[in-house]
């Protein structure tokens, strides 16, 4: 069954919404699929429940009142690279843009069919691995002008072995790129790989995790040296790439 992702148990989620009947709609379906599900009405109550390695996902809701949902996230990235799908019922761009710029692995509109959600939840938790190692004979780092990307551990190393945190989404974002290395890609092939054919033509998620990214490797964005924007193209990491 597909719910059985990490270790043999269902993984614990948090679910962070003001009202209650998408918190109890929300607890009941994906309880339903597996999932281990703790509900907080507001970031306060979050902050409460929040233990680091108890959550492999949190579910968050924008609008909270109080203390953001944009705050609340910012204080969890402080704590944890915990992957975070918003819920937002904003209509403009900007504003799912910003959730993604601090470090959302994906986001729903509100109102939304739970199945799309249950679906959105699982394709992150794939994304992110259930840690355990890579199978026998496949590449356990990339290795690329001073940096390692290290499969096994999901964390990226500088040349001096010291680690930069990475988003979820960004460890992601870079495995795709290393493992396709000076290869083109386009948008649209970095969304069917990262988050599934769901996303939509206009969403700028991609832009804005490879302008995260660029700024962790330092990456120049206007002459990046590494990671090089194609027009009318794409991206492509411009490194050759040793496995190891």
């Amino acid at each position: 069954m597909e719910n059985d992702i990490v270790n043999g148990r269902a993984p614990s989620l948090l679910v962070v919404d003001d009202d209650r009947e998408t918190r109890e709609l929300l607890q009941r379906f994906l309880e339903r699929a597996g999932f281990a599900v703790t509900t907080a009405a507001d970031a306060g109550q979050a902050r409460q429940f929040w233990q680091p390695g108890r959550y492999r996902l949190v579910i968050l809701d924008l609008m909270l009142p109080g203390e953001s949902g944009f705050d609340f996230a910012r204080w969890l990235r402080g704590q944890s690279d915990v992957p975070i799908v918003m819920l937002t019922a904003m209509g403009e761009p900007s504003e799912r843009v910003a959730g993604l710029e601090l470090g959302a692995d994906d986001y729903v509109p509100k109102p939304f069919n739970p199945r799309e959600l249950l679906a959105r939840v699982r394709a992150v938790l794939r994304r992110t691995g259930n840690g355990s190692a890579p199978s026998r004979g496949a590449p356990k780092a990339f290795c690329f002008s001073g940096w390692t990307l290290d499969l096994a551990r999901r964390r990226l190393l500088d040349a001096e072995a010291v680690e930069v945190p990475l988003t979820g989404g960004e460890f992601d974002l870079l495995f795709a790129l290393a493992d396709r290395a000076q290869q083109v890609l386009t948008r649209e092939a970095l969304h069917d790989l990262l988050r599934g054919r769901s996303a939509g033509p206009f969403d700028r998620a991609i832009d804005v995790a490879v302008s995260r990214l660029r700024r962790k490797l330092e990456d120049n964005g206007r002459r990046s040296h590494l990671i090089k924007t194609v027009r009318g193209g794409g991206y492509v990491l411009a490194s050759e790439v040793e496995r190891s």
